[in-house]
Parts: structure tokens; sequence; C-alpha cells
């Protein structure tokens, strides 16, 4: 089944969870979403291109640039997943699960330069910081965002 790229407007509904994998990537659905946005001037506040991208260009050996040309050049995930798979520094099936699990479990508490910075925004969003990952955060946030407004 090929999952059609739909260009979501960030303004109103968030990208996918990082969580979600594309070929066995965590972060490339929702990176996907964000550059589609992007280039139609639907970001709204999020940011394409942004150090969690990077961490999976870098990951794969390409720039968002490369992956920006993937994304407009496909229809659907599964093409990007297949172009991520052919690009940059190959992976093995192995090598991106391991990548991937340990992206899923990494969290800014085990980094002093950005320990303060999420503790303050995961008590915000009412999350315990040192049980916390970065993808418990992004989606924490990304469900207060867009929570219906109350009168």
């Amino acid at each position: 089944m090929n999952d059609t790229i739909i260009a979501r407007d960030l303004t109103r509904m968030a990208p996918h969870s990082p969580r979600q994998r594309l070929d066995g990537f965590v972060i490339a659905r929702r990176a996907i979403d964000k550059c589609r946005a992007s280039v139609a001037g639907t970001l709204g506040e999020y940011h394409y291109d942004c150090p969690l991208d990077n961490m999976l260009f870098s990951f794969k050996g390409i720039t968002g640039d490369q992956f920006k040309g993937a994304v407009q050049n496909s229809e659907n995930y599964e093409d990007v997943g297949t172009w991520l798979q052919a690009n940059g520094t190959l992976k093995t099936p192995a090598e991106i699960k391991i990548w991937s699990d340990e992206m899923e479990a990494g969290s800014p508490m085990k980094n002093p330069e950005r320990r303060a910075g999420f503790i303050e925004n995961c008590t915000k969003l009412g999350l315990k910081p040192e049980k916390s990952t970065t993808f418990d955060w992004l989606e924490a946030d990304d469900r207060a965002s867009f929570r219906p407004k109350t009168l």
C-alpha cells in the first residue's frame, strides 16, 4: 500500500510523530511533512532542516536539499523511503534499527548543555523530564499546540 504524501498545513495540524518509521527510519515521515509544508508556506512554528531532521540526514550522509528534492519528486512516503535506502551512506537493516532505537530512546537529560531547557519544556507540558525522551516531548508539544481551544 502506498501512503500518498498529503501537504499538511502545519499551522492547523501536527506532522507525523518522529516515532513513525519509514523503511525503518524514525524521523523520516515527520521530516517529509515539514519539508512539504515548508515548500507550501504552511510550516507554522515548525522548522525544516532542523537539528532533529539533521540527525536523520547525517546518519544517511545526505543534505536537507537532497532530501527536499526526493520529497518534491515523490508522490508517496514509500517512494521517499526507497530513495533514503538507495542514497547517501548505505545502511543495513540492522544499522537502521539500532540507530532508530537509539534515537527513540534519546533524551536531552543526558546532555548537560540541553538539560535545563528540556526540564523547563517538559515541566510546562506536564512531563517528568527524567523519564521522558525527546520524542515524548515532541509528541506532547504537538498535542498541546493543536489542542481544541475552549471558550
